[in-house]
């Protein structure tokens, strides 16, 4: 049986610098700030994180292409952060947010400009269906994997 009502709300993404990456995104793909800025802590917060002591501070940020009640992007800092592995394209679990754009390539050298980092070369594919798509694997200045794609 389905969950009645699902409606997607928001990714969450757990920055270093949540102030620096939202303006990253802000810049380079068009994402809008939804007031207000987010600071919890708490017992609440404690319970439902799971994490002794937690204390966070963030922003969502729309996602472009969906006007205004469409999906967001959910982009937080802990006041102290577990150790982790840098994220990778295939790692089980999320792997990457994918942004349609005229030019991958253009869009690739912006990412490259503002800090971020190259995953992999621009290909260009046909689907099975007949479609192409020009797509690259980018990382943000927090490593994280962003999918730069256009369909023909």
């Amino acid at each position: 049986m389905m969950v009645e009502g699902v409606r997607y709300a928001h990714t969450n993404l757990i920055a270093r610098d949540w102030q620096a990456l939202a303006r990253f995104y802000e810049t380079h793909f068009g994402c809008i700030r939804v007031p207000p800025e987010r600071d919890y802590s708490g017992s609440e917060l404690e319970a439902g994180t799971g994490v002794p002591n937690a204390a966070l501070r963030g922003v969502h940020l729309r996602l472009p292409g969906h006007g205004a009640n469409g999906p967001t992007l959910e982009i937080f800092s802990y006041s102290r952060l577990a150790d982790g592995s840098a994220p990778a394209v295939n790692r089980p679990g999320f792997g990457h947010i994918a942004f349609q754009v005229e030019s991958v390539a253009d869009a690739r050298r912006e990412v490259l400009a503002a800090g971020g980092k190259a995953v992999g070369e621009v290909v260009t594919l046909t689907t099975a269906a007949g479609a192409r798509v020009t797509w690259c694997y980018v990382a943000d200045p927090e490593d994280n994997v962003i999918e730069l794609q256009s369909w023909d």
